[in-house]
């Protein structure tokens, strides 16, 4: 059986996604040092030494077919400014999660990731006619909850004490998913959101 999700190279305005590979270490790199994002320790953001294999780990979930993953490039530069993914990803079921996201902290609320949603969004619901998309965040990190919220996601519950983190910390994760049906408002809702001036 084929592939449910391929690689493809999705483009926006502000931000491109392309296929992740090695050759991007080098900018990456660079961007994971923009804001010492890594000292947050309830997110899983690569410190810059970390990148190659984060990217390795990357590649070989999607090796697995588990995972897709994205560098998020500004679109004018050509420079990486983050990573994403397609994850979880269940083809008999149609469903995936947009997750294992990190920008650089000089274009967080640029619109950059409101941008990279509405792609991700697009192609999974329009291209790949996926079912539902789910996203997932620690419970303590208000920023990511909050922008998963003014996407239009809605919170399907609370997964408690379901990861232990690197430090030994418990991790409580928040469950927010789209379904199809709710995708035309979700959709015109981004779209107004990457329309009005900032």
């Amino acid at each position: 059986m084929a592939q449910w999700v391929q690689p493809v190279t999705l483009t926006g305005s502000r931000a491109t996604l392309e296929p992740l590979s090695t050759g991007q270490a080098a900018g990456l790199r660079e961007a994971a040092a923009d804001g010492d994002l890594h000292r947050l320790w309830y997110t899983s953001v690569p410190s810059p030494d970390r990148v190659e294999a984060e990217i390795a780990r990357r590649l070989g979930l999607q090796d697995a077919g588990s995972m897709m993953p994205f560098c998020i490039t500004d679109t004018r530069s050509g420079q990486p400014i983050g990573m994403t993914t397609y994850m979880n990803i269940d083809q008999a079921n149609r469903r995936l999660e947009i997750g294992s996201t990190w920008y650089r902290a000089s274009v967080q609320r640029s619109g950059v990731n409101t941008e990279c949603k509405h792609l991700l969004l697009t192609h999974a619901f329009e291209t790949l006619e996926a079912v539902a998309v789910e996203f997932r965040t620690h419970f303590m990190n208000r920023q990511s909850r909050a922008a998963i919220e003014r996407l239009g996601a809605k919170q399907d519950g609370i997964l408690r004490s379901h990861m232990v983190l690197p430090d030994g910390s418990l991790r409580d994760t928040v469950v927010y998913s789209i379904i199809r049906g709710e995708w035309p408002a979700v959709k015109a809702n981004l779209q107004w959101m990457l329309d009005k001036p900032r």
